[in-house]
Formats: C-alpha cells, sequence, structure tokens
C-alpha cells in the first residue's frame, strides 16, 4: 500500500507542477499532506513536517546567505570579467552561447556546489539569453546537466556517500570513473552545440551592442541595415531604436517556453546592456535586468579583494575546514562589510536580493514537507525494497548495470542520503552474492547524478529555476529526457571501458 502511494504521490506531484496546475511550494506542501492522510498517518503530520525541517534547514541557510553573498559579488563587478569573455567567446551566436553555458557550468562545478555554480552561471549568461532571445530553458537544462556530471566529483557529495555506506575509498571509486565521466561531459557538450543549433536555425546569428559599426564598415553598409544579422527572415525599422524583428515561421521554442519577443541591438560600448537604474541592473522593455558596467554599486578598487575572499571561501568549503552554512554566512557579512560599510547601502543590497531569498527559502522549506512525508510514512523504504525486490535473479551477475539504472529513477525519486545510505548497501550485498565486487557497485551508483540534479528534491535546482524566471515544470519537462540520455551515455561508456 504504501509502495503505490509514495509512486502515486510523486506521480501526482511531476503531472501537477508541469501541467502548471499548481505552483511547486503549494504542491511540495499539499499533495504530500494529502497522501499523508490517505496513508492513514494524518495525526503524525505535523512531526514528520517538523523532521524534514530539521534536515533542510542547514541546507535553507547555506542557500539564503550564499545568495546574498554572490549577490553582492554580481553587485560590486566579481564576475563583470567573466561576462565580458563569454560575450567575446559567444559573439551572439546561439551556439557559442548554449556551448559555453555547458562549459561554464562544468568549470564552476569544480567547487562541488551546485548552488553556486547555477548562481555565477545563470548571473553571467541570463542578459546574454535574453538580449538574444534564446529560450531560458536550454539555459537551465544545459546548466543543470553539466552540474550533474561533475557532480561525481569526490567533494561533491555522492562519491563520497558510496564510499562511506560500502566503506570504501572515495578515490578507488572515482578516479577509475573519470574515461566514463568524461564521455558524459563531452556528450553534454554536443547536446549544448545541438541545442544551439536549433536556436540559431528560430532566431538566427544577431550582432551585439558595439559590434554593429564593425559590421558596418566591412560590409560597407548603412548601421541601421547591419544591425541584426540572420538566417532567417530579418525585419529592418528605420529610424527606431530597434534594429528589426526576427521572424521563424513554422519555428518554435522548446517545450514549455514561447517564443521570445525579437531581440533588440543598439549600438553602444560592447559591454553595455542597457542603461542602469540605479540598483546595480538595468532594466529594459523586454523585463530582463543585465549588468549596467556603471552601476553605482561597482567596486573596482576592491576587485583583488573580493576575488581573494571568494576564492579563500570556496577554498574553505573544498577543504570543510567549517560547515558550508557557518561559511557563507561568515562570507555574506564580510562581503556586505567591506563593500558596503554604511548601513543604509547594506540594507538596500539585502532588500535588493530578497525576493530570490524568499523564493529559494520558500521552496526548501516546502520541500523538506515532502521529504518528511516521504521518509517518516515509510513510503521511501518499501518504495526502494519493492525495486530491488523486482530483480528478476538471473540478473544477478548483472547488478553493476542494474544498479546503475536504478540509479536514475531512484536519485530523482530519493534524496542522495535515502539511496547512498538506505539503497546501495542491498544492492552491494545482492551483488556480492553473485560475485560483483562493491566497487562495480559503488561507481555505477554515481551514473545517475546527470538526471539527479534536476530532482525536486534537490534544493540547488530551485537557486536555478529561481534566477533564471523559469518555470520548474518547464524546465524538468525539457531536461529529464536529455539529462537521463546523459546518465546512459555515462553508464554505456562505463561497461565499454570495463569499469562497471
Amino acid at each position: 500500500m504504501l509502495t503505490f502511494l509514495g509512486f502515486a504521490m510523486i506521480a501526482t506531484f511531476l503531472v501537477l507542477i508541469m501541467m502548471k496546475k499548481m505552483s511547486p511550494i503549494a504542491a511540495l506542501v499539499l499533495i504530500p499532506a494529502l497522501f499523508c492522510v490517505f496513508a492513514g498517518k494524518g495525526a503524525h503530520l505535523g512531526d514528520y513536517v517538523i523532521d524534514g525541517v530539521g534536515k533542510l534547514a542547514p541546507t535553507a541557510a547555506m542557500l539564503m546567505f550564499a545568495i546574498v553573498y554572490f549577490g553582492v559579488m554580481i553587485d560590486v563587478g566579481l564576475f563583470d570579467p567573466i561576462v565580458r569573455g563569454i560575450l567575446r567567446f559567444c559573439k551572439a551566436d546561439p551556439v557559442r552561447v548554449v556551448v559555453g553555458t555547458a562549459v561554464l557550468a562544468a568549470i564552476v562545478s569544480l567547487d562541488g556546489d551546485g548552488s553556486t555554480t547555477f548562481m555565477i552561471t545563470v548571473s553571467a549568461m541570463y542578459p546574454l539569453y535574453k538580449r538574444l532571445g534564446l529560450s531560458l530553458v536550454v539555459m537551465t537544462g544545459v546548466a543543470a546537466t553539466a552540474n550533474g556530471v561533475m557532480n561525481t566529483l569526490p567533494w561533491g557529495g555522492p562519491t563520497a556517500r558510496a564510499a562511506t555506506a560500502l566503506k570504501l575509498d572515495a578515490s578507488d571509486i572515482f578516479v577509475p570513473m573519470i574515461p566514463a565521466l568524461a564521455v558524459g561531459l563531452l556528450f553534454v557538450f554536443g547536446l549544448a552545440y545541438v541545442l544551439g543549433l536549433k536556436e540559431r536555425r528560430r532566431i538566427g546569428t544577431l550582432v551585439m551592442p558595439g559590434e554593429a559599426e564593425r559590421v558596418a564598415a566591412e560590409t560597407e553598409a548603412p548601421v541601421e541595415e547591419r544591425l541584426l544579422v540572420a538566417t532567417t527572415t530579418v525585419t529592418t525599422v528605420a529610424g527606431s531604436s530597434d534594429a528589426g524583428t526576427v521572424g521563424s515561421a513554422g519555428t518554435g521554442a522548446p517545450a514549455g517556453q514561447s517564443a521570445p519577443s525579437a531581440p533588440s541591438a543598439r549600438t553602444g560600448s560592447g559591454d553595455d546592456l542597457g542603461p542602469g537604474s540605479g540598483d546595480g541592473s538595468a532594466a529594459h522593455e523586454d523585463g530582463f535586468q543585465g549588468l549596467d558596467p556603471r552601476r553605482p554599486t561597482l567596486r573596482p578598487r576592491l576587485y583583488w579583494v573580493n576575488a581573494g575572499l571568494t576564492v579563500a571561501l570556496l577554498t574553505a568549503m573544498i577543504t570543510e575546514l567549517l560547515p558550508i552554512p557557518v561559511l557563507f554566512l561568515l562570507g555574506a557579512a564580510l562581503a556586505l562589510t567591506v563593500n558596503f560599510p554604511h548601513m543604509p547601502d547594506q540594507k538596500a543590497r539585502i532588500a535588493a536580493h530578497a525576493d530570490n531569498v524568499l523564493n529559494v527559502a520558500g521552496m526548501v522549506f516546502a520541500a523538506a514537507v515532502f521529504t518528511g512525508v516521504l521518509s517518516g510514512t515509510g513510503m521511501v523504504k518499501h518504495m526502494a525494497d519493492w525495486l530491488v525486490g523486482a530483480i528478476p535473479e538471473g540478473m544477478g551477475p548483472h547488478m553493476a548495470l542494474v544498479t546503475g539504472l536504478l540509479s536514475l529513477p531512484l536519485t530523482y525519486f530519493m534524496s542522495n542520503d535515502g539511496f547512498y545510505f538506505g539503497v546501495l548497501p542491498v544492492l552491494a550485498e545482492a551483488g556480492a552474492a553473485h560475485g560483483v565486487s562493491p566497487l562495480e557497485i559503488a561507481r555505477a551508483s554515481l551514473v545517475g547524478q546527470a538526471l539527479h540534479m534536476s530532482s525536486p528534491l534537490v534544493p540547488a535546482v530551485y537557486v536555478l529555476v529561481g534566477m533564471a524566471r523559469v518555470e520548474f515544470g518547464d524546465h524538468t519537462r525539457f531536461t529529464v529526457k536529455w539529462a537521463a540520455l546523459t546518465s546512459l551515455v555515462v553508464l554505456g561508456a562505463g561497461m565499454l571501458f570495463g569499469i562497471i
């Protein structure tokens, strides 16, 4: 009964948010509460929720102060050189933009924290996606999948959990997996290239602000006629501040996204994304916020101080000097004090990022209801036992393959703690009975991480969709198939190389 209710609860949640019948916060709270009553354990709902909140409170605190910290770093201009470098590389070509997103997410993922990765990636790429009219679910999907592959780093979490659960050395698990993970990462880059080609066919290739005069000089054409260079239909509006609109009849945005309004190209400096609005952002008629190189929050004289503080913070995270929530709490306090010593300025910066903080923290605490009911009622254990028991006896010698395949749905529907400490030991025991080493089982258990990073039970994904202003249901509908395919590629590569 609990097995059926567990699967039904997860399916109901996913269907409702993907069909946009409920908001994620409402669905995360109301659906598990309802199924808790169906399970006959409504009287214990309060205990389950408090237990779930207690377990996720450190994560919520970490995300709150991480958003403040990186928000301040964005305000003061720490990541502006990265944005300029990406702009120079991308050259307003959708293919380069999407591939650049994957590369940036993979590089930043080296710190081992998904929330940090998503905050930096979205901060750098969001203005560019909005200016070019690219689909934002492409950005979130590519970033989440790239981060999922990199999440298998020993300090990222899953590898350490697998090593602890099976009493193995983390390096013995991870190092042999490097070739398979490299194949998975190359697949993500290839996927980004294909998605970029689709976006290029949909909107064309554009010239960014600051490039218009150069292109005009090269072609000896009037600037107004060269502001947009597209492979699709271009309509030039003479005398308008907008250079034109890009038509793409018969094509549309990826699932869940309506076709964006036509992007505008304006003359000006190559780094200028629009006029400033006084709070460190630039507001435009299409509703997005871009980084203004003249914003009053910039602190160029403190650039290396902020860079040093950030490097020190990331180093302390990797070396586990202090718990991550404590590190970000201290980091946020230092960042505010160093860059904005006056109290009104500090309050203004906190207020500027309060929307993101509230959305993400609220989502995490709502997810605590979902995880609390899943664990407290015993649904997770019954679901895992049913799946393990459903493995045919003849599959015993192939338990590594079975573990890899099971890691996809189980790490999506369960927390990493639940899978690695609750299910993995059972799978390893079953494999050992048929001569399959625990090391192979442990390595196979990592392949589902590309899909895991888009799970509704992963707090970092709410940072990603919140900062990108993407509906969680749209992100899920678009990303799950590509993330699952990436996981299968890693599994296949592992078997081909004899690692699994």
